[in-house]
């Protein structure tokens, strides 16, 4: 049975930095129908719930679309 707090995540993806060899620091997800920039940050809440949903097989986090490619 899910837990009536999971979030329903829909979609997850790297966000581009502006930096070409920086690593993505935040992820682009649609949460509950709205857009969010969430921090790849262990004690945030939305991370947390998105690294436990990929864990589960529900939910896959795409690469970061890079401009001009």
């Amino acid at each position: 049975m899910e837990n009536e707090n999971t979030m329903n995540i829909t979609s997850a993806r790297l966000q581009a930095t502006t930096m070409p060899d920086e690593a993505p620091t935040a992820i682009k997800a649609v949460i509950d129908g709205k857009e969010w920039s969430v921090p790849m940050d262990p004690h945030n809440r939305h991370y947390k719930e998105i690294l436990r949903q990929t864990k589960a097989g529900r939910l896959t986090i795409a690469e970061a679309e890079v401009p001009g490619e």
